[in-house]
């Protein structure tokens, strides 16, 4: 029995139905991306330090100016405090996304956004330390 005007069958509707469904799923496992797998790294003359987006904290980070406070909330990070002059750090938006980052120049304190994406192809070849 065919459809009237379409020429499919009903058993070829329910194939590209379960077709399309399956492309669906395959696209949110694909693209979905596991936030869990990104983290906060801080550089600082004193050393690396990485933390979780998960768990709200403030961290004190020493510079050669003073210290620069980073406040780490609701999956996002930001720099709220810093001894420098212009205050550019602080006027930045908070970073959430792996690659994204924010600086203070001048007190030498440095922090970005970094994860475990295995399936990208925009990472990192090599960090030296």
């Amino acid at each position: 029995m065919k459809l009237p005007g379409i020429g499919l069958r009903p058993l070829d509707i329910a194939i590209i139905l379960i077709v399309l469904a399956l492309t669906v799923v395959s696209g949110f496992f694909i693209y979905g991306g596991n936030r869990d797998s990104v983290h906060l790294e801080i550089e600082a003359p004193e050393g690396h330090w990485v933390y979780g987006l998960e768990t709200d904290r403030t961290v004190s980070v020493s510079g050669p100016l003073g210290d620069t406070t980073v406040v780490i909330g609701g999956g996002k990070a930001k720099i709220v405090e810093s001894p420098c002059a212009n205050q550019t750090c602080v006027a930045a938006p908070a970073i959430s996304t792996k690659g994204e980052w924010n600086a203070c120049l001048p007190n030498e304190i440095f922090i970005r956004i970094a994860g475990d994406d295995a399936g990208s192809d925009e990472g990192l070849d090599a960090i030296v330390y």
